[in-house]
């Protein structure tokens, strides 16, 4: 009698072209049974496909829709979950990433079949194309996001991209501008109309976005504040105006006064000139500055006067800099900086020289060798001072150890209580043993002494009366 398949068991049969297919109902990832089918060349490796696909329903792991390749879903992925949750800088990228590399090279894969050697082999050959180490770390980034995605949509059981290995990728020294670089800049720059733009940049250490996006009602001269709620930027091709990079970058910063006399200056000449734009910055047109223009006349300015020319973003970095050396605490210039996290501020945007470090380690030697040291860093010994141990500070270990040892114990009173002296008996009792031995041999000699001169001075009786007989002393000593 033939066997009988039960209801959910599948079936698996031989194809015409040779093949094997096996079919079954599933549960799929819209909430709807849908019969499913597997393929292979032979009748078991298509019983062992079909297993697979029951133990995961099994355990509540719902089947895809559909069969997604790669570039399908990464189209679904950016129009559905990137554009509603990210800003539209990101999906520019993300856009861009996906439609120059991804798809490409891993776009006609099955999104199920994706596995490392696959993807670290293509990520291997864009290095080899001659893509840098950053441009390949962000196309891994792109598609771990989008696979990260996969995973919780069920559709992949884990991220290979994670699993792949690239070269370490190594931040360009920046060399922020010194303080008089920057004082030379605003110095040649006050003619200039972005003047305003530039001194904010450089006070502020604000985004090139921030000060593009700043808005007259951002500026309470009342209340001498600045308020930082928007930016502009060239997405797709247009300006727009819109939100701060992140939620720390909606923050209010003082007017400061030359900021605010600046700013006077030119509200007044754009309300002369007929300008009515929400903007406190625009063209001579009342449009928009451009990013781009504002970066050549930034250059320009450099070049003609012979200032070491640095990027307008590294401005921001001069700003971090600059708070640091005069000892702003790192938690304030955050706050005025804007970023999410201190550490941000402190590993990316705060730099040092060899003159702050020079200066820095003279005053450890100055501390711990009793010297100073001149604007240089170059340590010197006090005037009439002597390289004796005695005038060299005590650690404070040290001035513990010592002042409880004469006094008996860490609370000052002399007592036999072990607990107190075991501070001192545990590390050193053999030394202090030997010390004490010593000064009680003095001690004695002392007391001896001062005994036989108190006798030695006693009155003498005569018949004729009293008088003191004082004893000759040895020459050069009290009597």
């Amino acid at each position: 009698m033939a066997h009988r398949r039960a209801n959910g068991e599948g079936t698996i049969y031989r194809r015409k072209d040779g093949r094997f297919e096996g079919a079954a109902y599933f549960l799929t990832t819209g909430g709807t049974r849908k019969r499913i089918r597997v393929y292979g060349n032979t009748h078991s490796e298509v019983h062992d496909r079909l297993t697979e696909a029951k133990m995961q329903a099994q355990r509540g792991i719902p089947v895809a829709e559909k069969a997604w390749r790669l570039g399908d879903y990464l189209d679904y992925w950016l129009e559905q979950v990137v554009r509603p949750t990210r800003r539209p800088k990101t999906y520019e990228l993300y856009e861009a990433t996906i439609r120059l590399n991804l798809k490409p090279g891993l776009g006609s894969r099955p999104l199920k079949r994706l596995s490392v050697p696959m993807v670290q082999t293509f990520l291997n050959r864009q290095l080899a194309d001659g893509h840098s180490v950053r441009k390949v770390q962000v196309i891994r980034t792109v598609l771990s996001a989008a696979l990260t995605r996969a995973t919780r949509e069920e559709l992949v059981s884990r991220n290979v991209a994670r699993l792949v290995e690239l070269p370490a990728w190594e931040r360009a020294e920046i060399r922020p501008w010194t303080a008089d670089e920057a004082t030379r800049f605003l110095g040649v720059a006050g003619k200039h109309q972005l003047y305003p733009a530039f001194l904010m940049l450089v006070l502020y250490g604000l985004r090139r976005g921030e000060v593009l996006g700043l808005r007259w009602c951002d500026v309470d001269f009342s209340r001498n504040e600045i308020r930082i709620r928007q930016q502009l930027q060239r997405i797709a091709g247009a300006l727009r105006q819109g939100p701060v990079k992140t939620k720390s970058g909606r923050r209010e910063l003082p007017l400061l006064s030359v900021v605010r006399d600046v700013l006077r200056a030119h509200q007044t000449a754009k309300t002369q000139a007929g300008d009515e734009s929400e903007l406190v910055f625009t063209s001579r047109t009342g449009q928009p500055v451009e990013p781009g223009s504002l970066v050549r006349s930034f250059q320009r300015i450099c070049r003609e006067h012979s200032i070491r020319l640095i990027t307008v973003h590294h401005l921001r970095h001069t700003a971090a800099t600059l708070l640091k050396k005069l000892g702003v605490p790192a938690r304030d210039a955050q706050l005025i900086l804007g970023h999410s996290q201190i550490s941000i501020t402190q590993e990316i945007y705060q730099h040092d020289d060899m003159d702050a470090r020079r200066e820095s380690l003279g005053r450890v030697e100055s501390l711990l060798l009793n010297t100073q040291t001149d604007d240089r860093g170059t340590a010197h010994e006090p005037e009439g001072s002597q390289r004796c141990r005695q005038n060299w500070p005590s650690g404070q270990w040290m001035v513990d150890q010592i002042t409880s040892a004469i006094s008996g114990g860490p609370g000052e009173t002399r007592t036999l209580d072990t607990l107190l002296k075991s501070s001192i008996e545990a590390g050193g009792s053999s030394r202090f043993q030997s010390v004490n031995l010593v000064l009680r041999g003095i001690r004695r000699q002392w007391m001896l002494g001062l005994v036989a001169v108190k006798c030695s001075r006693q009155a003498i009786y005569k018949p004729s009366g009293w008088r003191n007989i004082t004893l000759p002393t040895r020459a050069g000593t009290d009597s």
